[in-house]
């Protein structure tokens, strides 16, 4: 078990603040602890910023961090704290905190984490001997053991760091680190329904793949797509699957519409039907062999347009038709590894007055530009920007780099 120093800052959120937002936190139905911390530094006004306010208001005026590094950053220090809890993985204060926290679970529950807190304690009686021998036929033991977890171990743990973190100024980034890290296990973990653990439910019609890596490096050509590499590294949902269905934006509407895609690595092209009034061609990228379920696989695939009769671009999109896109993670913060990145190459002859990055907007929201010294706006580099989404992509949403061009 951790040891924590008796003396407090003085600057430290209060045990009753800080346990009321634990507890609040880890009681919410269907939500995502990340996802309510982000929400919470988003709009202090919100229900989760209002209830959360002990855990983030600490973090919340750090300079130089974005709402989503706070957020992963609040996150890892209470990941890193369950982690402390108890000398072995047989821990029943540790194993609580785990469920409470829909942590990665033990090798024998089998997921996903249930949505009611006491839910997720009756799944621990799966852990043979932790609880009581004989088994107990209640889940009076687990929630004993989460009073007793969250009010020796957790707060005053919690309450410690998070004032020592904020005092200095530093030690930030191994809790990001960590957070992402986790984040990316709970992705590439589905759950027995074979769901990935905390995404939204993909659509009826969706594929059934989830995407551990998705790299897409647009050229641009005057203020046109001219040339679109992608890279996949995805994990069946199914057995036997044998492709994936890829759509790209043609210049302009045709019959078929005049827009080449030709596979690059662990693929081949199989032509589909076109869509009447669609401009976009539908292509299917059959693999080397037919995957099994939780099988990954990496391929790529590449789309040219020889004709550039389209409109300026305005943005970059990608569409989420499947089971969701892993968190964002990058080696060394240049080498992708996990997640959705998105580049864009401009011609040295046309480039943007502003760039920005955008996630399950509208139409409309896309065109807004962000003010001065917002952190979705981008640096252009070398003729280039680059974004790597450090958040979950969603099913059935939308996300992307927006293309603001000079007027003359």
């Amino acid at each position: 078990m951790g040891v924590w120093v008796v003396g407090e800052p003085s600057d430290a959120p209060s045990a009753a603040g800080l346990e009321a937002a634990l507890r609040w936190l880890a009681t919410r139905r269907h939500a995502v602890p990340l996802e309510l911390l982000h929400l919470a530094l988003q709009d202090p006004t919100s229900e989760s910023g209002v209830h959360l306010e002990s855990l983030v208001k600490t973090v919340a005026d750090l300079p130089d961090m974005t709402t989503e590094l706070r957020a992963l950053a609040v996150w890892g220090v209470i990941i890193d704290l369950v982690r402390q809890v108890g000398s072995d993985r047989r821990s029943r204060r540790r194993n609580v905190l785990i469920a409470a926290f829909r942590l990665p679970p033990p090798d024998e529950v089998t997921g996903p984490w249930k949505p009611v807190l006491g839910a997720r304690f009756d799944q621990l009686m799966a852990l043979k001997g932790v609880y009581g021998d004989p088994q107990p036929t209640t889940n009076t033991p687990m929630h004993q053991a989460w009073s007793r977890a969250l009010r020796e171990n957790l707060v005053p743990g919690a309450r410690t760091k998070l004032a020592e973190l904020v005092h200095h100024r530093r030690g930030w980034d191994g809790y990001v680190q960590l957070a992402r890290e986790v984040e990316a296990e709970l992705a590439r973990d589905p759950g027995a329904s074979g769901q990935p653990i905390g995404y939204r439910s993909p659509s009826a019609t969706a594929q059934p793949v989830f995407v551990d890596l998705f790299v897409t490096t647009v050229f641009m050509k005057k203020r046109t797509a001219y040339r679109r590499i992608t890279e996949r590294l995805i994990t069946s949902q199914v057995d036997d699957l044998s492709g994936y269905k890829a759509r790209a934006l043609a210049s302009a509407a045709g019959d078929p519409p005049e827009l080449s895609v030709r596979p690059l690595w662990g693929c081949t092209v199989e032509p589909m039907s076109p869509v009447q009034g669609r401009e976009e061609v539908t292509v299917r990228l059959r693999f080397a062999h037919p995957l099994a379920r939780n099988e990954k696989y990496y391929f790529s695939s590449e789309a040219i347009d020889e004709h550039l009769t389209a409109p300026d671009r305005i943005w970059v999109n990608v569409e989420v038709d499947h089971h969701g896109i892993a968190p964002g993670g990058r080696l060394g913060g240049h080498i992708p590894t996990s997640g959705l990145t998105i580049r864009i190459r401009f011609d040295e002859s046309e480039l943007p007055a502003a760039c920005w990055w955008y996630a399950e907007a509208t139409d409309r929201e896309r065109r807004e530009q962000p003010p001065d010294g917002d952190p979705h706006l981008l640096k252009l580099s070398g003729g280039a920007v680059e974004h790597t989404f450090a958040d979950k992509c969603h099913p059935r949403e939308n996300y992307g780099v927006s293309i603001l061009w000079t007027t003359e």
